[in-house]
């Protein structure tokens, strides 16, 4: 039995290593292109699995069949929607902007919500890529509307948007006003919408929650912590620590793809200098971590104490490959290289037989193998619908950057 497990982990490592030069003797593009076949298989078996249960969602699956939903309230229910745009993106085919369009029908209330700040995520990524395809005029309102009621979380004292309400426990912990870095990808929807509406307002509040979190969220070394509480008489950052990360001090993987994602659209967005600096301080922690595999798929933790045996996280490992993408467009050579190839050999890992799913398994979610919450054994190296998204989008992106060039 000993005997057995040895080899089966020699064998387990062997494909992980060999899982970074995947497809080497194949262009990228052909990796893109044998890659969205399957994309598109998946995605449409999704749409078609769920047609009939009118309010619910992808989330996550159990073994190879089993899918697990939500309703649209759950801060995941707008990635499904978006992934089926990105596929309509790079097919431009009419069934495929039907699902699109259908399945983002399924998020519209999310408009109206105030009690978390997920409603960027939520909407931007559904109504927001919708409108971006489309120019559907209906989008505008959802969109617009949805960002008048993420503008009510904002806090002036400390000049953030509140992430969570406070339950019992989290006010017996001395929490006041929770940020979570997470929290920075919903004002790329706060900047549409002023550009939309010509409304400073949205503006102002994206850009100040983002000082704030350049300022309080960062350690020396660029790594972010999870969760900023701050005082909610005097707004200052009162504690720092984690809820999804391995400890208060360690670098969540997931939290340093979202600051990396932020702050470079961010500056796209801006024209802000200091948001292209912080970024690239990010990457730069990132791309160096002496605990990042050579296939570039971080594990859940960049301080997880079981490294090497840590899981990865391929949710975190394609957002990452998304935001390098993008960044790698607002910097010169040799950055822009660097930047390029750490993506290119990110998508071509998770576009190996390790992450990549067969068509008709994995439940028709995408990818394999990312963490969800592994503090709260949820969702632990399993499938999840934002994986999937930032890896099309990866693609997508990478794409269209191939073809310009």
């Amino acid at each position: 039995m000993i005997k057995m497990r040895i080899k089966l982990i020699i064998l387990l490592v062997a494909v992980l290593l060999s899982s970074s030069t995947y497809g080497k003797e194949k262009s990228i593009q052909k990796v893109i292109k044998e890659s969205m076949k399957v994309v598109e298989a998946q995605t449409l078996s999704m749409a078609d699995k769920l047609k009939k249960k009118k309010d619910q969602l992808p989330r996550s699956s159990r073994g190879r069949t089993d899918i697990i939903t939500s309703d649209s309230h759950w801060w995941c229910s707008g990635f499904y929607p978006g992934t089926l745009w990105y596929l309509y993106e790079y097919k431009k085919k009419e069934n495929i902007r039907m699902w699109a369009e259908m399945y983002t029908d399924r998020v519209e209330q999310e408009k109206f919500t105030t009690d978390n700040h997920d409603i960027g995520f939520i909407l931007n990524c559904s109504f927001g890529n919708g409108y971006r395809l489309t120019k559907n005029p209906r989008y505008v309102e959802i969109l617009t509307t949805g960002a008048r009621s993420l503008s009510t979380r904002f806090r002036p004292v400390c000049g953030c948007i509140q992430s969570w309400d406070l339950d019992e426990q989290k006010r017996a912990d001395g929490w006041q006003i929770p940020v979570i870095i997470d929290n920075m990808m919903n004002l790329e929807l706060l900047l549409w919408a002023s550009k939309q509406t010509g409304d400073q307002s949205f503006y102002n509040i994206a850009v100040s929650h983002a000082n704030t979190t350049l300022k309080n969220h960062f350690r020396p070394d660029f790594s972010s912590y999870h969760v900023v509480s701050y005082d909610s008489i005097s707004g200052k950052a009162d504690k720092r620590f984690t809820f999804q990360g391995y400890s208060d001090e360690s670098a969540w993987a997931r939290g340093q793809g979202w600051g990396l994602y932020s702050f470079t659209f961010m500056y796209a967005n801006t024209g802000i200098k200091r948001y292209l600096e912080q970024a690239k301080k990010i990457a730069s922690f990132i791309i160096y971590n002496p605990n990042l595999p050579a296939d570039k798929i971080p594990y859940w933790d960049f301080n997880a104490p079981d490294i090497p045996k840590a899981l990865r996280d391929a949710s975190a490992g394609a957002l990452i490959a998304s935001a390098l993408v993008q960044l790698s467009e607002f910097v010169d050579e040799p950055l822009r290289a660097e930047y390029l190839k750490v993506a290119e050999t990110q998508i071509r890992t998770l576009s190996s037989p390790v992450y990549l799913a067969k068509p008709g398994t994995n439940g028709s979610f995408i990818l394999k193998h990312s963490v969800g919450f592994l503090n709260k054994d949820s969702e632990v190296d399993a499938p999840l619908t934002y994986a999937d998204y930032y890896y099309v989008e990866a693609m997508v992106k990478y794409n269209k950057l191939l073809k310009k060039k």
